[in-house]
């Protein structure tokens, strides 16, 4: 492997990484290794999976990472074919939503993979929301999810708030110096979702952006998250090509919580109910199916969360 490929590497780390201390040291410790041989001999996929080891051994950043990619990927693409594929693939992944239902006892439920830019997945979002819009309590599914747009969480979130009164979470950004605060939204297309509990699962899985979705809703009071603790990975990221096939993921700025000061980074989002992922859902649906019942829904809806609270094997398979 070409050390003008390493050189390429610390020269986007150094000049991109949010943390201009910890490249430099990082930095340092790969050119030490490189010295000594270390990575003679290595091919892309090698070089890649031992240059993130020694990232993280350093920086303790799980957004900070060298990758191969596929070689169209890289292809000279500009930046409106890039937001046109990437527009292409949230298509094709649904803008992120898995799946939406109503549960028997009329709690809805939401599995949200990826959190899709407002600009592309902002009619699926309000859609989904207006399928759950009349339910008893909510159910948001984020255990698979691995991140995406913080513009989208806000999308997302402003549904769970009555105003734009809202300050849900700030970026820094290193490269300009600037602070871009993210608040709730004025204005939605359908209702917003008020007044009703929500829960949010969460796991190892959930990661980055989704992981926001969940400390937003925590640090504001608006949801019980029920799972595991998330991955820990709270600053946003860009990527560059160093080789048509080989890129560095570089965090070029970091989250801020207006409520806590700080954000999940290294921590991941603690839950407030901690069960094992698995159980997650079941716990969740029957929290919800309880509080329905304390509800003035109508007598079928109670009678349906009784029937569903009364069948464990049911509630296990939700």
């Amino acid at each position: 492997m070409s050390p003008d490929v390493i050189d390429e590497a610390l020269t986007l780390l150094r000049a991109r990484y949010i943390f201009p201390e910890k490249a430099e040291a990082a930095a340092a410790a790969i050119r030490r290794r490189r010295q000594a041989g270390d990575y003679a001999g290595l091919d892309e996929p090698r070089l890649a999976e031992r240059l993130t080891a020694e990232l993280f051994e350093v920086c303790g950043d799980k957004h900070l990472r060298v990758r191969v990619r596929d070689a169209e990927l890289h292809a000279a693409l500009t930046p409106q074919e890039m937001t046109a594929a990437y527009r292409e693939q949230v298509r094709h992944a649904n803008y992120g939503i898995a799946r939406v239902e109503r549960l028997d006892g009329n709690v809805g439920y939401l599995d949200l993979r990826q959190i899709a830019d407002a600009s592309a997945g902002g009619r699926a979002i309000a859609a989904a929301m207006e399928l759950v819009s009349h339910t008893e309590a909510l159910i948001i599914d984020l255990r698979r999810n691995r991140g995406g747009s913080p513009n989208g969480v806000t999308f997302w979130l402003s549904y769970l708030f009555p105003d734009d009164e809202t300050h849900l979470n700030s970026i820094y950004d290193g490269e300009s110096g600037n602070t871009r605060q993210f608040w709730s939204l004025a204005w939605l297309p359908g209702e917003r979702y008020l007044d009703r509990p929500v829960s949010v699962l969460t796991s190892e899985v959930t990661f980055s952006a989704g992981e926001e979705f969940c400390y937003n809703l925590q640090a504001h009071g608006r949801a019980t998250l029920i799972g595991q603790t998330t991955r820990g990975g709270a600053h946003p990221t860009e990527f560059f090509p160093i080789t048509p096939t080989l890129e560095i993921t570089v965090p070029v700025a970091r989250s801020v919580s207006p409520v806590t000061g700080g954000n999940w980074e290294g921590t991941g989002v603690v839950p407030d109910v901690e069960v094992p992922a698995g159980q997650a859902l079941a716990t969740a649906y029957r929290r919800a199916l309880e509080h329905v019942l304390t509800t003035s829904a109508p007598a079928s809806v109670l009678a349906e969360a009784r029937s569903a609270l009364n069948d464990p094997a049911a509630a296990a398979a939700a």
